[in-house]
Formats: C-alpha cells, sequence, structure tokens
C-alpha cells in the first residue's frame, strides 16, 4: 500500500489537510513533529489504547488469585481461632488488593510493550530526522488509485514537499 509524506513548516496547514482527508475517508494518518503543537492534537481521531484490556485482565487476574489462594490456604491448613470461620473474608482483602496492583501492573507493562511494538527494529519508513528538528510531517497511507489525489490535496496544502516511501 503506498505511503505519501507531504513536509510543512507550520502546524495550521496540517490540520487543514489532516482534516480534508479524514473526510474523504482516509483513516492511516501520522504526524510528525518536532514538539507538541495544539492545533495538531485535534487533527487524528485518537482512538482509547487497548493497553487498557491488559491492565483490567491483570487486575481480574490478580484479585480472583489472591482471593483463592488464601481461602485455599485456610481451608487446607486450618486453624480455629476463637470461633471464626476459616475462610474469612474481610482479612484475605489487603492480600487480593496487593495482588491486583502487582498483576495489573506487570500486565499493563506488557500490554505497553506489546500494543507499543517496543523494542521495535526501527523507524517508520516515513520518518525523516528534519522532523525532530524543524518540520513538520504528515504521512498518509492510501490506496494506488488515491495516489494522485492524496498528492495534489498535500500540495495545495502548502506542502514543501510531498515524497512517495512506500509503493
Amino acid at each position: 500500500m503506498p505511503k505519501l509524506v507531504g513536509v510543512f513548516e507550520t502546524p495550521g496547514p496540517v490540520k487543514g489537510v489532516a482534516g480534508k482527508l479524514r473526510g474523504r475517508g482516509f483513516r492511516n494518518l501520522e504526524i510528525y513533529s518536532p514538539s507538541s503543537f495544539l492545533e495538531l492534537d485535534d487533527a487524528l481521531e485518537s482512538k482509547p489504547s487497548a493497553v487498557r484490556i491488559f491492565t483490567l485482565v491483570g487486575g481480574l487476574t490478580g484479585l480472583v488469585a489472591g482471593y483463592s489462594m488464601t481461602i485455599w490456604m485456610s481451608l487446607d491448613w486450618p486453624i480455629m481461632i476463637g470461633g471464626k470461620p476459616f475462610a474469612s473474608i474481610p482479612p484475605y482483602t489487603v492480600i487480593a488488593f496487593e495482588l491486583t496492583i502487582l498483576i495489573g501492573g506487570l500486565l499493563t507493562l506488557l500490554g505497553l510493550l506489546a500494543v507499543g511494538r517496543m523494542p521495535s527494529a526501527g523507524l517508520d519508513s516515513a520518518y525523516s530526522e528534519r522532523f525532530s528538528a524543524e518540520d513538520i510531517g504528515l504521512s498518509v497511507e492510501c490506496e494506488e488509485r488515491d495516489v494522485a489525489e492524496v498528492e495534489a490535496l498535500l500540495r495545495d496544502s502548502e506542502a514543501k514537499e510531498v515524497t512517495l516511501v512506500e509503493a
């Protein structure tokens, strides 16, 4: 699938052309910027991260493991203390809470590495070192039939340079 990269000097035109591209149905857009610009925050659609699923699964696993481990141990090695039940939930809540935090945190880290595709072997093919210095880049992944349309749209939006990265 072809990928076009437009190089811009200011963030204003990037926001405009990203909105036009989204309006025309292009969803695989990526912006490279040397710093954070408020104009560019709304230029792309932000989706909820999939890392939250890892955190939820880890937290629930820790909670179930904490309660089941302590209840199993108290029933397997019973110690009668003042007529209280062997499997009393309130004292085991501390252990369940700690395992919820521990396993949830570990799976969050694993999710960050998996979803972020880290460690990665290299940089994106559309990235250029000048996007970390002075210029702003907009990468658009499109179909073969749309290359001319996207290139014309990028050039009409004050792009200094438009290059075809992948074909």
